[in-house]
């Protein structure tokens, strides 16, 4: 992998593909992983969300213990646990699990945002006050992973005195200000909503407050990667994402489509993809290298995830790994 970019790291939304099932996906997630172990990458973060056909990541915990267990020494987290759908003392002793289990290995990004739709969110009784009391969950959260008190009743076992690393994620200038106030790591999600990018880092920067574990600010950006040996082919291979995100959009989300020759959409639609899914490098390797180093530029983050929706499982592995290949 490059020495002068900053180190990369996958965002999987273990993608369900038309005509095939979760057994699929999950397959398919570990043979990314261990590819991605193999080829330097520095993490492999799942996403929760909760009644989408195409993303089979619900039980966020579950599938990372799965990952964690058949690799070796990739870090694998939540990218990210949507901490007002849980009580924190539930997620501290998943988390807390994990780490038991596989030390030195899991993050943990907690998000605000249902994840899922309202009707959705209602059935995981979720109550839309508890975004709300998101700054305060993630504080409980972090009393959880603490060293135990003496005399302390309630304890989260395993988890108490682990420190379970735990990253605030952020597509608004909100998160950005909790991380910076809690001395957090934090990450956007520039992948599908870039608005508030470039002041959301700033105000995280300006106002970091230092924390024992975390001194200094760390910025990750997530980025959308399709990378093919031509710029045609990665173009073709991007319209299975794009036909994704218009169906989300249309209210009617399904699996991951295969690609096609030609979109089918209308000029609201076309500007519309063209804003959400602005962070992005879509080509051969020399185009992604130049889009990739101008979001660099200007982002200066300390570290990258990328995300790939890709119908075909081998040229998923092939967009990672021809990313991975980028020399300088």
């Amino acid at each position: 992998m490059r020495s002068d970019l900053p180190p990369l790291s996958v965002l999987d939304l273990a993608p369900v593909l038309e005509g095939s099932d979760a057994t699929a996906s999950f397959r398919n997630t570990l043979d990314l992983a261990q590819h991605a172990e193999k080829w330097g990458y520095r993490r492999y973060w799942l996403a929760e969300h909760h009644n989408m056909p195409g993303i089979a990541s619900a039980a966020t915990s579950v599938l990372i213990g799965y990952v964690a267990a058949g690799t070796s020494t990739i870090r694998v987290g939540a990218g990210g646990v949507m901490l007002p759908n849980h009580a924190p003392l539930i997620i501290a002793e998943q988390y807390g699990t994990l780490t038991a289990l596989f030390p030195g290995r899991i993050d943990l990004g907690v998000g605000r945002a249902p994840g899922t739709d309202q009707l959705t969110a209602r059935a995981l009784r979720r109550d839309e006050a508890n975004a709300d009391a998101f700054p305060a969950d993630v504080q409980e959260l972090l009393h959880w992973f603490s060293a135990e008190a003496p005399g302390q009743k309630v304890r989260a076992v395993p988890g108490a005195g682990l420190q379970v690393p735990v990253w605030i994620l952020g597509s608004s200038l909100f998160g950005a200000q909790l991380a910076a106030a809690l001395g957090l790591p934090y990450a956007f999600a520039s992948h599908f909503a870039p608005d508030a990018l470039d002041q959301a880092l700033a105000i995280y920067r300006e106002r970091y407050q230092p924390s024992e574990a975390h001194p200094r600010p760390h910025a990750m950006v997530a980025f959308n990667v399709i990378a093919a040996d031509t710029d045609a082919e990665a173009r073709r291979l991007f319209t299975s994402a794009q036909r994704q995100f218009v169906n989300l959009r249309r209210g009617t989300p399904g699996k991951l489509q295969a690609p096609v020759d030609a979109l089918d959409l209308s000029a609201a639609e076309e500007a519309m993809l063209d804003h959400v899914l602005s962070c992005r490098a879509v080509g051969a390797p020399d185009t992604v290298r130049r889009k990739l180093d101008a979001f660099i530029a200007r982002t200066q983050p300390d570290e990258l995830i990328i995300t790939g929706q890709i119908f075909d499982h081998a040229a998923r592995l092939r967009s990672f790994e021809l990313l991975a290949g980028l020399s300088g």
